[in-house]
């Protein structure tokens, strides 16, 4: 039996973990976190993630961090990277935080290095509510969905400030969209609606973009290249639960 959990930044694969017991005889549930990425516009993104903490219904518990600072910007379309894995006691799920350490964190815009400072997140962490049961003998995944775009915000002083952008994404019961713009020098900005609903994201260096954990159902991709260059709409892109919609090579003109 498996079950994907997935808070915020797919397709991930997950054994099946053995039904431990507390001593008090209830059952353990073997959690991993992974985390995958949103593109921005920068060289790099370096993360020192001190620990993740997970609040259920039988309390809150730590997991250690594998070895970092890690480049975010690694795991963009389709790819992530393992931060935490541990047993911890069944129940209900409530709370997740990512606690970030006080130090290590960067970004790399055009070659320089500029040191992150996070207003809110070191102390307390990132807040991510959860709704979801941790069942004894099922192994789960939290994908946390980073937004690079939005979570790097520079000063008046030329400083850059941390506050991360984390999208729950229920990618069990979701597909995803993608697709890769020419010319890549468009630059463009890339919309998926459904009728109040919009995700945007923006494509990479070689044109490509990648929408994770999309709901099942019809939508509208807007692109918005920047100028001279002239937006395109495609309707009807039907996004279908457990699959890909790949829209192929999309030109603007």
């Amino acid at each position: 039996m498996k079950k994907l959990l997935i808070v915020a930044f797919l397709g991930l694969g997950i054994g099946l973990s053995a039904c431990n017991k507390n001593e008090d005889g209830s059952g353990m549930t073997k959690v991993s976190v992974k985390l995958t990425d949103g593109p921005g516009a920068y060289d790099a993104l370096f993360l020192s993630v001190k620990e993740v903490q997970i609040i259920s219904s039988e309390g809150q518990s730590t997991l250690a961090v594998n070895a970092n600072p890690f480049n975010v910007l690694k795991f963009r379309m389709g790819k992530d990277t393992l931060i935490a894995s541990q047993d911890i006691p069944s129940g209900q799920l409530k709370e997740v935080r990512l606690v970030l350490n006080d130090t290590g964190n960067s970004v790399v815009v055009n070659g320089v290095s500029y040191p992150l400072t996070t207003p809110s997140g070191q102390s307390s962490g990132v807040k991510l509510k959860v709704n979801e049961t941790l069942e004894a003998g099922v192994a789960y995944t939290m994908l946390l969905d980073f937004d690079a775009a939005k979570s790097i915000v520079q000063t008046g002083n030329g400083k850059y400030i941390l506050k991360p952008v984390i999208r729950a994404i229920p990618n069990a019961v979701s597909g995803s969209i993608t697709g890769t713009i020419s010319p890549a020098a468009s630059s463009p900005k890339i919309y998926a609606i459904a009728g109040t609903d919009t995700l945007g994201t923006i494509s990479d260096a070689t044109g490509k973009f990648w929408f994770p954990g999309v709901a099942a159902g019809s939508y509208k991709v807007e692109i918005m290249p920047v100028s001279p260059y002239v937006p395109k709409t495609i309707n009807d892109v039907v996004v279908v639960t457990g699959s890909t919609k790949d829209l192929g090579t999309i030109t603007i003109n």
